[in-house]
C-alpha cells in the first residue's frame, strides 16, 4: 500500500469509550462499540492526549494474524496492557527503565519466552493434569455442596466462582490453604485496581497515579510472599509448582529473583481469575438462557462445549498490547515499526464473520474458534487446566441442578485488562 496514506483515526467519542473503565462494566455498551468498529473501522488508530497513539484491532482474523507473528509483534518492548503516558513514566522510574512492574511470560519475547515457558509447560500438559482430575473433582464437589448449603439462593461469584479455581491453583502451586484469602485479595487488587469494590484503597480511582500505586503495592506484597516460598522450596523441595519455579534453571543458571517472583504472581493471579470469570459467565449464560440450560440438562455431553462458549461469551482477558518491530501490512493498513496495537479479544470473539449470532449464548456452538485463551506462541499456558476445571465443576453441578434463574442484577468489574462478573445473584433448585 501507499506508505504516504494517513492511518484512519477512530472518532474521539469511540476512543474515549475504549479508555473509560466504566465501559468494561457495561458489556452491552462495550459490545456495541466493538460491533461499530468491526463494521466501520476494524483497524484504526486511537488518539488521546494522555496516551500514545495505538491501533485498535477488532476483527478475529487480524487478531490471529498479529498473535501468530511473534517475531514481528512483540510483547515486551512496551507496556503489555493499555497504559497512559504518565503511568508509563512512573513504571519505568520504579523499575529502572522497564515498562513492566513484573516480568511474566506475558511480558517476554523469544528466546526468553520459550525458555521460561519450558520451565513449567510439562506441569500444564493434558496428560500430566489428568492425574490430578480426581483431586480437582473433589474440590469441585465440595463447592457444589457449599452452593446448595446456602439454600436456594446465593451470589455465585462471591460464594463459589472466585473460590473454586483459586483452591485448585493454590494446591498445584503449593500455597497453604490458610493463605488463600490473601491471594484472593491481592488478585482483586491487581486486576481490579480501577474498581472501588476491588482495589486496595476501596476508593474511586481518579488519577493514573492512584491506580498505579495500588497495583504496585499489591505486586510488591505478592513478591514478598513468594520470596519466602522460594527460600523454603530451595531448602525443602516438594511435589508442587512452586518447587519447579524455585529450582528452575535458565541457561544453566538459577532463575532470577525478579523473574521467579513474576512467575509465581502470574500463576497465582491469572491462574484462577480468568477461570473464575468464565465459570461465573457460564452460570449467567445458563440462568439468562433457559433453553440452553434445558439443552445441557438433556444432553450432558455438551458440558465441554459449555466451557468453550463461556470463555468466548465472557472473554475475561479484554486485551493485550503488542509492538511492531518492523513495518507490516495488516488488513490493507501499514503498521509501522514501533507502532502499538491493542488486540481486543472480546471483539474478536463477537466477530460476525466467524460466529453466527455472536452475541447469543449457545452451549452447542460448533465450531467455536474463540480467542479467549489467546493464540500462537503466547497461547494460555494453563489452557488445559482451565478446560478441565470448568468441565469437572459442571459435571458435578448439573446432575443436581433442576432449576436456575437470576435473583437480581449481575454486576461486572470496571476492568480494562482482565475482568468479569463481581456479583451474580442466583436462585436455583436442586434434585
Amino acid at each position: 500500500m501507499d506508505s504516504s496514506v494517513e492511518a484512519p483515526v477512530l472518532p474521539a467519542d469511540v476512543t474515549q469509550t475504549l479508555l473509560d473503565s466504566h465501559t468494561y462494566a457495561d458489556i452491552e455498551r462495550l459490545s456495541s462499540t466493538y460491533a461499530w468498529l468491526r463494521a466501520n473501522l476494524p483497524l484504526g488508530v486511537a488518539r488521546s492526549r494522555n496516551f500514545d497513539p495505538f491501533w485498535v484491532v477488532t476483527r478475529h482474523a487480524d487478531i490471529l494474524e498479529v498473535s501468530k507473528n511473534n517475531k514481528v509483534f512483540h510483547n515486551g518492548d512496551r507496556a503489555t496492557i493499555l497504559t497512559d503516558r504518565y503511568t508509563d513514566l512512573l513504571v519505568r522510574y520504579l523499575r529502572d527503565g522497564s515498562p513492566h512492574l513484573a516480568r511474566t511470560l506475558a511480558h517476554m519475547d523469544d528466546p526468553d519466552h520459550r525458555k521460561y515457558r519450558a520451565l513449567t509447560s510439562n506441569w500444564f500438559t493434558a496428560s500430566n493434569l489428568s492425574r490430578r482430575e480426581d483431586a480437582i473433582r473433589g474440590i469441585a464437589r465440595g463447592f457444589v455442596d457449599r452452593m446448595f448449603a446456602k439454600g436456594n439462593e446465593c451470589d455465585f461469584v462471591t460464594e463459589v466462582a472466585v473460590h473454586y479455581p483459586l483452591h485448585v491453583i493454590m494446591q498445584i502451586l503449593g500455597v497453604p490453604i490458610e493463605d488463600e484469602p490473601m491471594m484472593l485479595r491481592l488478585t482483586k487488587q491487581v486486576f481490579g485496581n480501577l474498581d472501588e469494590d476491588l482495589n486496595r484503597s476501596g476508593e474511586t480511582v481518579v488519577t493514573a497515579e492512584q491506580g498505579l500505586m495500588g497495583l504496585q503495592a499489591a505486586v510488591d506484597e505478592l513478591f514478598g510472599y513468594f520470596d519466602a516460598i522460594t527460600q523454603d522450596r530451595r531448602a525443602n523441595p516438594r511435589d508442587d509448582l512452586a518447587t519447579v519455579i524455585a529450582q528452575g534453571l535458565i541457561d544453566g543458571e538459577p532463575i532470577g529473583a525478579f523473574e521467579a517472583m513474576s512467575y509465581y504472581s502470574l500463576v497465582s493471579t491469572a491462574g484462577h481469575d480468568t477461570v473464575s470469570a468464565s465459570t461465573a459467565g457460564a452460570m449467567l449464560g445458563l440462568a439468562s438462557h433457559p433453553a440452553e440450560f434445558e439443552k445441557l440438562r438433556t444432553d450432558p455431553s455438551l458440558i465441554a462445549g459449555l466451557g468453550e462458549e463461556a470463555m468466548r461469551w465472557t472473554s475475561p482477558v479484554r486485551h493485550f498490547m503488542r509492538t511492531a518491530t518492523e513495518d507490516y501490512e495488516l488488513n490493507d493498513q501499514l503498521i509501522r515499526k514501533g507502532d502499538w496495537l491493542m488486540l481486543c479479544y472480546m471483539s474478536g470473539n463477537q466477530d460476525e464473520a466467524v460466529f453466527d449470532d455472536p452475541r447469543a449464548f449457545r452451549v452447542d456452538r460448533t465450531p467455536n474458534k474463540h480467542v479467549a485463551l489467546g493464540f500462537g506462541g503466547h497461547m494460555c499456558l494453563g489452557q488445559h487446566l482451565a478446560r478441565m476445571e470448568m468441565r469437572v465443576f459442571f459435571e458435578e453441578l448439573l446432575p443436581r441442578l433442576t432449576g436456575l434463574e437470576l435473583a437480581g442484577a449481575p454486576q461486572h468489574s470496571k476492568a480494562v485488562f482482565v475482568g468479569g462478573l463481581k456479583t451474580l445473584p442466583l436462585r436455583f433448585a436442586g434434585a
